[in-house]
C-alpha cells in the first residue's frame, strides 16, 4: 500500500492491498477501501464509507458525508461503493439516514465530474451518471441505465434498468426500463434499442419491448388500460414481465407518452 505522508489517514481506517493514495487526501476511522482502489489527491472518504476492489476516486470527491437533510440527527450510517466504480472530480456522495441507513452504489458505474447522490439512494450495476446529475434523496436507478449530463432528478423517483435519459432533463415521475426519456416535460422518446442490441437482447425481444411502449405510450391508452392490453395481447416474458411490475409499482406515477411536437 503506497501512503502520502502529505495525507491525513486514520490508523484504524481498514485499507486492502495496492491502495494507491495521493497527497492531501482525507480517511476518517470508520472506512473500509477495498484492494487496489486508487484515490487520487484531495480525496475525502469519510466516516460510513466502504469502497469494493478497484475503485478509483479522482481529485476533490467526497464519499461518506453527511446526509443534506434536516431530519438527520447524527445517527451512525454507510455508504457503499461496488466494485471497479469510477468516481470523478469534485463528486459529493451522502451516506444514508434512519429511513435506510444506506446509500448503495453497484459495481462498475462511472460518475462523472460534480455528480451528487443524496441520502439513501440505489444505484446498480454499470450505470452511467455523466456530468453533474443530481439525485435527491432515495433514489432508485436500476442496472444499465445512463443519465446525461446535468439531469436532475426528483427525491422518491425510481429510474428502469437499460433506460436511457437525455441530458438536461428534470425527472418528476419514475422512467420504466428499456427507454429513452427526453422533451420538458420528461416524456417517451422510444425504446433504448441500440442499447439494448449492445447488451445482447435479440431483435424478437427488442420488438417485444417495442410493442409494449407503443401501447403504453404510443396508442393513446390510459395507464389502467395499457397495462390490460399488455398483459393480454404481449407474449409473457421477463421482459414484459418486469415493465408491467415496475409501472404497477410505480407510486410517483411514470412519465408522459409521446407528444408530437
Amino acid at each position: 500500500m503506497s501512503r502520502s505522508n502529505l495525507s491525513v489517514i486514520d490508523p484504524k481506517a481498514k485499507i486492502g492491498k495496492n491502495v494507491k493514495i495521493g497527497p492531501f487526501c482525507v480517511i476518517e476511522e470508520d472506512v473500509e477501501i477495498g484492494d487496489n482502489c486508487i484515490l487520487e489527491s484531495h480525496a475525502a472518504i469519510l466516516n460510513g464509507s466502504r469502497l469494493g476492489e478497484g475503485c478509483k476516486v479522482f481529485p476533490g470527491a467526497i464519499v461518506g458525508a453527511a446526509p443534506q437533510d434536516l431530519k438527520y440527527r447524527g445517527e451512525s450510517s454507510t455508504i457503499t461503493v461496488g466494485k471497479n466504480t469510477i468516481i470523478r472530480e469534485y463528486c459529493t456522495l451522502n451516506r444514508g439516514t434512519a429511513a435506510n441507513f444506506q446509500t448503495t452504489i453497484g459495481e462498475n458505474c462511472l460518475l462523472m465530474a460534480y455528480v451528487h447522490v443524496a441520502h439513501d439512494c440505489v444505484i446498480g450495476n454499470n450505470c452511467i451518471l455523466a456530468n453533474n446529475v443530481n439525485l435527491a434523496g432515495h433514489i432508485a436507478i436500476e442496472d444499465f441505465a445512463i443519465l446525461g449530463g446535468m439531469s436532475a432528478i426528483h427525491q422518491f423517483v425510481k429510474i428502469g434498468a437499460h433506460a436511457m435519459v437525455g441530458g438536461g432533463s428534470l425527472v418528476r415521475k419514475d422512467i420504466p426500463p428499456y427507454v429513452k426519456a427526453a422533451r420538458e416535460p420528461l416524456s417517451y422518446a422510444g425504446v433504448n434499442s441500440i442499447g439494448l442490441k449492445r447488451r445482447g437482447f435479440t431483435k424478437e425481444q427488442i420488438n417485444d419491448i417495442q410493442q409494449i411502449y407503443r401501447i403504453l405510450f404510443v396508442k393513446g391508452y390510459n395507464t389502467s388500460q395499457a397495462l390490460k392490453i399488455i398483459e393480454t395481447t404481449v407474449n409473457a416474458s421477463p421482459e414484459r414481465d418486469y415493465v408491467l411490475s415496475f409501472v404497477n409499482s410505480a407510486d410517483r406515477g411514470i412519465m408522459k407518452g409521446f407528444k408530437q411536437l
